[in-house]
């Protein structure tokens, strides 16, 4: 793998070996693997017309096409890096964002140019200058080089990105052929946004390897997505948790919704135990929950096989990647006892891209910190505790979060939690939880039974209830709005 190779090679081999397979499903589009290396060349070669090269940061704010996908991967063929724009985001978010990594060009969809920055729109013009263009654009090389700027945070502040080189993405491919049981013969449906680093990760991925990859991008509605896994024969999914649950809300059925799945993956914000049981027993038994973060990619893993307590966790480590929980100087702490997660592998970022402060506070010493608590149980399962700076110091002593969320979350009238640090002016921080509730029930009955099941100073001061939590599109519980709240007295 570490032979300076390029991620796009592996289109010409699949143009040789596959030539007659469908590489990309779009509609009414097929396009086969013979067609799709040649595209892919006419691409890069046009992008290399606007002056892209070795080295030059390509915006790609593009809506999920079949365009969108060739596009990665013509810019990938240059020896030139993605930097992945939603174009959801307001045209100031994609400014500060373009402008902080000084992109050579931003590819944009028709009438979507962005004031002050080169762009180039996919319209007319581009698929005829793609259609009169040869295909003999040569292969930039690879390996150590950077292929990918993953957006991990930051589109009106200062944005962060991890600098993916080619071999760090390949071996996130290997890594989903290994733990995920991704294959050749896999077909794909693109149903979450290509943008996302999943969504983007898992469609690459499968045209690497040879497979199908069928575009479905969202909005759509429940019924319909499982009409599009049915009539395209797909085999693997991707869903974020906030679509699962929309599912779970569908009339319960005879058989899975999503039976005929080899496998259905969600990323992102965990599932209590009991959704994800209810995915298992009602859309698909071959359900896997996949750990990670945009700079190390997947950590760890769980599986249908991880049932009864093993549930509540995040899985076993996924392959080649090695984690370990460390106190504050970095010491391994013995198994059952929380500190922070750390770890490394050959899928895992050097660094973010032109920030050596944010780098030196996340990298250190060859390990990733992606600032959560975690432990580990004796069989090896990993839990998640807490992020670090979402611990609550109540009177010197440290509080996580996640025991008194889950302690809640027990109680049958409770369906979604979020304990938060509130200030007090004796104990410096106290304990506030959100609740969503699933049925009537007084704060003083939820307090009651955080005081049966949790020890005194875990108990919180106060309980407030709100019809549904702010999440981000992954799923993701915003807890800035939540604390914005506190701080404004509701």
């Amino acid at each position: 793998m570490l032979n300076n190779k390029n991620l796009a090679l592996a289109l010409e081999e699949n143009a040789r070996r596959r030539g007659s397979h469908p590489a990309i499903i779009e509609g009414d589009r097929t396009i086969p693997y013979r067609e799709l290396d040649p595209l892919v060349r006419r691409i890069a070669g046009h992008l290399g017309d606007q002056g892209v090269g070795e080295g030059a940061i390509v915006g790609v704010c593009l809506r999920d096409s079949a365009d969108h996908l060739m596009i990665l991967y013509a810019v990938a063929r240059l020896g030139a890096i993605i930097l992945p724009l939603d174009w959801r985001w307001t045209e100031a978010e994609k400014l500060n964002v373009a402008e902080f990594f000084n992109v050579a060009l931003v590819v944009v969809e028709p009438a979507a140019r962005l004031a002050g920055v080169a762009c180039i729109e996919v319209d007319e013009t581009w698929q005829a200058a793609i259609a009169n263009r040869r295909p003999d654009t040569p292969c930039a090389g690879g390996g150590a080089r950077p292929v990918v700027l993953s957006l991990s945070s930051g589109t009106t502040g200062r944005p962060k990105g991890p600098a993916l080189t080619h071999d760090q993405f390949i071996a996130r491919f290997v890594i989903q052929w290994v733990t995920l049981g991704f294959n050749q013969h896999d077909r794909y449906l693109s149903a979450t946004p290509v943008y996302f680093g999943g969504g983007r990760s898992f469609t690459m991925g499968s045209l690497f390897s040879g497979g199908t990859v069928i575009m479905f991008p969202p909005p759509y509605e429940p019924v319909e997505l499982i009409e599009a896994v049915k009539k395209h024969q797909a085999t693997t999914l991707l869903l974020v948790p906030t679509l699962l649950r929309r599912l779970l809300q569908l009339p319960r059925a005879d058989a899975p919704l999503l039976g005929g799945l080899n496998r259905l993956l969600s990323t992102g914000a965990i599932l209590h135990p009991d959704e994800r049981q209810a995915v298992i027993d009602r859309l698909n038994p071959n359900f896997i929950n996949y750990y990670g973060s945009t700079e190390g990619g997947g950590t760890s893993v769980l599986l249908p096989k991880h049932s009864g307590d093993a549930a509540a966790s995040v899985g076993e480590p996924i392959y080649q990647t090695e984690i370990q929980i460390v106190d504050d100087g970095g010491a391994e702490v013995p198994a059952g006892e929380a500190g922070h997660i750390r770890y490394r592998g050959p899928a895992v970022a050097d660094g973010f891209y032109n920030d050596p402060e944010a780098s030196n506070e996340a990298f250190r010493d060859g390990w990733f910190y992606p600032g959560d608590i975690g432990k580990f149980d004796m069989d090896g399962l990993l839990y998640l505790v807490g992020r670090a700076k979402d611990v609550i110091i109540r009177s010197g002593v440290n509080i996580y979060p996640a025991e008194i969320e889950q302690a809640l979350l027990a109680h049958p009238a409770v369906g979604d939690a979020v304990a938060l640090p509130w200030p007090h002016p004796e104990r410096g921080e106290d304990i506030a939880v959100f609740v969503v509730a699933k049925e009537p029930v007084e704060e003083t009955v939820l307090l009651d039974h955080c005081r049966d099941n949790l020890a005194s100073y875990k108990v919180p001061r106060g309980i407030f209830f709100i019809d549904e939590m702010p999440k981000t599109a992954l799923g993701k519980i915003i807890k800035a709005d939540l604390s914005a709240r506190l701080e404004s007295g509701g």
